[in-house]
């Protein structure tokens, strides 16, 4: 399985913790100093393209979720 960052294991624990989020939600939840919007919406399409997260189109936006177990 391919290694994570800290910055995309932080946002994989915030996903495992909400089970499915936008990129909105996800930064609710993350500790402060709050990354930006951008920041997030790029770590998850990284987190995408490794196979970790998945995503479903919600209107205009993306709603994103694991697709591998935490304990994984």
């Amino acid at each position: 399985m391919k290694q994570l960052t800290k910055a995309e294991e932080e946002i994989m624990q915030a996903l495992w913790q909400l089970k499915k989020a936008n990129v909105k939600s996800v930064i609710e939840i993350l500790p402060e100093p709050k990354p930006a919007y951008n920041t997030v919406s790029t770590i998850v399409r990284i987190l995408e393209s490794k196979g970790f997260v998945d995503y479903e189109k919600e209107g205009k936006g993306h709603t994103y979720f694991p697709i591998v177990a935490k304990e994984a």
